[in-house]
């Protein structure tokens, strides 16, 4: 089984649209890798970020990128600033990648 590292635009969405999308995200995933995978769960909702809140998201989700074995890049993501560098850490690093 797989860890997969989901990566979407989360700004102007609820928590609610962002949940069923990574759900929905998560079975494309699926099908497309070809067996379940292990969500790494990336969607905080108890964490306190300090400093420059968008930067302190992005580093906490980069490190959680870290633990993948497989990124999945679904929505809008290509004019997602968050996203485009977490696609490059993928790209650099040599984490697999599946691209919506």
């Amino acid at each position: 089984m797989k860890k997969l590292f989901i990566s979407q635009p989360m700004r102007g969405f609820t928590d609610e649209e962002i949940l069923k999308a990574r759900e929905e995200i998560r079975i494309k995933a699926e099908n497309t890798i070809g067996e379940p995978v292990e969500l790494i769960d990336s969607f905080f909702e108890d964490f306190k970020p300090i400093g420059n809140i968008p930067v302190s998201y992005l580093g906490k989700s980069i490190s959680m990128l870290a633990e993948a074995d497989v990124a999945y890049f679904g929505g809008d993501w290509k004019n997602a600033r968050g996203c485009k560098i977490e696609h490059e850490v993928a790209v650099q690093y040599g984490i697999d990648r599946v691209e919506d």
